[in-house]
């Protein structure tokens, strides 16, 4: 029996939009942000000395050149695809289809990453697992994202990105919770604990401690790779909810020939020649491609920067610094997704999108200076408050300023791919500057330029549509 949609605006329907965020978001917590990076440090830590290295491509990578090579290389691959996938959903109707090709190809990728190795005949497939993942999430936005104004009404469309952004970072924090728990406590989970009787038997007291760390720091090692598995079921299972609840699109049964394939960047050229009418929109588009550059890749490369330049103390210490830290980000964030939401309405999107670009150009410059674990947590705290307002408003704002259209799709995905390239651009130059000076806190003070740059913009964005 087929189903009645949803009226535009409907509560349900609204919440199982934003419910999408609660299913995808466990991808960005755990996978980008904090136990595979900690996962994949360790398995360099295991099996190298000194300089963490791995063979891949022909070539000898440094181990986080290589992540952001490849992280890199997915982003500008979903630039170059997203516009030429949207076009077929819009010209062969069948926008959800899409929408769920990308939640499942990320959701088996992040299973896959419990087979992930670095040894030379297992790394390239590895990579594709990773790949995968981040492609399924970014690819799933696209096509997300192009949703919001089918089912929400302008005024309505601020909350419900904030509510989205809110759901994931809680739902996120859930499922990291329990499998925090499950790394720092494998034995309530069921992992094996014990050690060689010969040595509980003749070994002396510091070698018994030894093997029981040796032991404990295995399970946790097996725990990570599990907790890889529980993102992807997570993912694909509270999908569902979503995917039952939003037009379906009707497919007029056309067959997808060479013109229909490059359908979507015309489509974008398209978008491209409209934009030069709207100067509202036109202006929003280069301030959003300027501060979203330096937004994203602080998020992709923040563990790495504490990792590598706060003291800590110890492996054990970094560790779990490092997890507190993504926690505070992830609680804050929820608070800060709701003020930003209620400071738009009072104050406007764009006054408040400046006032926020302002605090992170501020985090920008105390990062640099930061070197103790309480000083990284403040920094945490900070990026939370703004990371998750910034985001949802930036995607808010975007909606609203968008001219009367029913191809919701193709702005989106101009909208997307100006966001991925701005992410390989902002990812590429970080690198650079890390490289030939040594630091990250060089790249981190160099992105303080893209917020500035960022907040000029703003300001020359006009009230109305016109100018």
């Amino acid at each position: 029996m087929q189903r009645e949609p949803l009226a535009k605006g409907s509560k349900k329907l609204l919440n199982a939009w934003a419910f999408y965020d609660w299913a995808n978001s466990v991808y960005t917590l755990t996978i980008a942000s904090s136990i595979f990076p900690i996962f994949y440090s360790a398995l360099f830590v295991s099996t190298t000395t000194e300089l963490k290295t791995v063979w891949a491509f022909g070539m000898e990578f440094k181990s986080t050149a290589l992540i952001t090579f490849v992280t890199a290389f997915t982003f500008l691959v979903v630039a170059v695809s997203s516009p030429i996938m949207s076009g077929i959903a819009d010209y062969v109707g069948n926008k959800m289809n899409f929408l769920k090709f990308f939640c499942y190809v990320g959701s088996v990728g992040c299973i896959g990453l419990y087979w992930f190795d670095i040894t030379p005949d297992k790394i390239h497939l590895s990579l594709l697992f990773y790949f995968m993942g981040l492609i399924g999430y970014w690819g799933s936005l696209v096509f997300y994202n192009s949703y919001l104004p089918d089912i929400a009404f302008p005024e309505q469309q601020d909350g419900i990105s904030a509510k989205g952004f809110s759901l994931g970072y809680f739902g996120s924090v859930l499922l990291l919770v329990l499998n925090l728990l499950m790394v720092m406590f494998p034995q309530w989970f069921g992992f094996d604990l014990s050690i060689d009787p010969a040595i509980l038997a003749n070994g002396s007291e510091a070698e018994i401690a030894a093997a029981q760390k040796s032991v404990k720091d295995a399970a946790s090692f097996e725990a990570m790779k599990i907790s890889f598995v529980t993102v992807g079921i997570w993912w694909a299972l509270f999908s569902q909810y979503t995917f039952y609840y939003l037009p379906k699109g009707t497919s007029n049964g056309e067959k997808v020939t060479r013109a229909i394939f490059f359908n979507g960047l015309r489509e974008l050229r398209s978008v491209w020649a409209q934009l030069q009418t709207d100067l509202r929109l036109k202006r929003y588009l280069y301030a959003f491609f300027v501060f979203s550059m330096a937004v994203q890749t602080i998020m992709l490369i923040a563990v790495y920067f504490g990792e590598e330049e706060i003291a800590w103390g110890g492996d054990g210490e970094k560790t779990m610094g490092l997890i507190v830290s993504i926690l505070v980000i992830q609680l804050v964030a929820i608070l800060g997704a709701y003020l930003t939401s209620n400071a738009s309405g009072k104050y406007g999107n764009i006054k408040t999108l400046i006032a926020v670009n302002g605090v992170w150009m501020g985090l920008c410059f105390y990062a640099y200076f930061m070197e103790t674990p309480l000083q990284f947590y403040v920094a945490a705290a900070i990026v939370g408050l703004v990371m998750g307002g910034i985001q949802a408003l930036a995607r808010s704002t975007y909606s609203k300023f968008l001219p009367e259209t029913e191809d919701t799709t193709s702005y989106f995905s101009f909208y997307d791919v100006a966001e991925k390239i701005g992410i390989v651009i902002g990812m590429v130059i970080f690198a650079f500057i890390d490289q030939i000076t040594g630091s990250m806190r060089n790249g981190i003070l160099f992105l303080f330029l893209f917020f500035l740059f960022g907040i000029v913009l703003l300001y020359r964005v006009p009230k109305d549509r016109q100018g």
